[in-house]
C-alpha cells in the first residue's frame, strides 16, 4: 500500500489565528508530502510492501530507521491534520470526558499534562492522549515515534517539530500547546479515534 498525501479538511487560512496559511502550507504542502515522497521510495522492496500503514510502521521501529522515521510522520500527520478544525476546542463529547476524568483526574489536570508533555519534550517529537490497558494517558515521544510503538493508540497528538509553529510562535511553544488545546482540537475526532482504541 503506497503513501498519499491527503487533502486538508479544511481550507489553508481555516486555522488563523492559532496555525497560520503559512504554516499549513509549508507543514502538510512541503513537509508532509516529503515523508510520503521519502516513505513511498523507502518502502519498494522491503517485507512491508502491501501492508497496512500501522502494520509498516510497528514492524519497521527499530528495524528499519529510514522507513520508520517517514511511516511514522505519515500516520501521525494523517491524524494531526484531523485533530485540528476550526474554531476547535471547545466541549469535550460526554463519554470521552468521563474517560479523560477516569483516567487523569479532569479535563484540566489532561491539558495541563499534555502541554506539560509537550514542552518538556527536548527536540522534535510530539505529545499525545492515548489509550494504554483501557486507560487514556498522556504521553510524548521524540521524532515520529507515537504511542503506536510504545504498546498503546494515540487518540490526540500534537506535533512539536520546530516546522509546527516556528512561524506563529517562534520559540513559545507553550503558547502553540496552549492554542492547539483550546482552540484547534477537534474534540469529536478525539472520540471516533477513542471508541476505536477500547473496541
Amino acid at each position: 500500500m503506497s503513501f498519499t498525501l491527503p487533502d486538508l479538511p479544511y481550507a489553508h487560512d481555516a486555522l488563523q489565528p492559532f496555525m497560520s496559511k503559512e504554516t499549513l502550507e509549508y507543514h502538510h504542502d512541503k513537509h508532509h508530502l516529503a515523508y510520503v515522497t521519502n516513505g513511498n521510495n523507502l518502502l519498494k522492496g522491503t517485507e512491508w510492501e502491501g501492508k497496512s500503514l500501522e502494520e509498516i510502521v510497528k514492524g519497521s521501529f527499530g528495524k528499519n530507521a529510514g522507513l520508520f522515521n517517514n511511516a511514522g510522520q505519515h500516520y501521525n500527520h494523517l491524524h494531526f491534520w484531523k485533530w485540528m478544525k476550526p474554531n476547535g476546542g471547545g466541549a469535550i463529547p460526554g463519554k470521552l470526558e468521563k474517560a479523560i476524568v477516569d483516567g487523569l483526574g479532569s479535563v484540566d489536570k489532561m491539558k495541563e499534562d499534555f502541554i506539560q508533555a509537550g514542552v518538556t519534550q527536548f527536540g522534535s517529537g510530539w505529545s499525545w492522549l492515548a489509550v494504554k490497558d483501557g486507560k487514556i494517558v498522556v504521553m510524548k515521544s521524540a521524532n515520529g515515534e507515537s504511542p503506536l510503538v510504545q504498546g498503546a493508540s494515540p487518540i490526540l497528538g500534537c506535533d512539536v517539530w520546530e516546522h509546527s509553529y516556528y512561524i506563529d510562535y517562534r520559540n513559545r511553544r507553550p503558547d502553540y500547546l496552549k492554542a492547539f488545546v483550546d482552540h484547534l482540537v477537534n474534540w469529536e475526532y478525539v472520540a471516533e479515534m477513542y471508541e476505536a482504541a477500547i473496541k
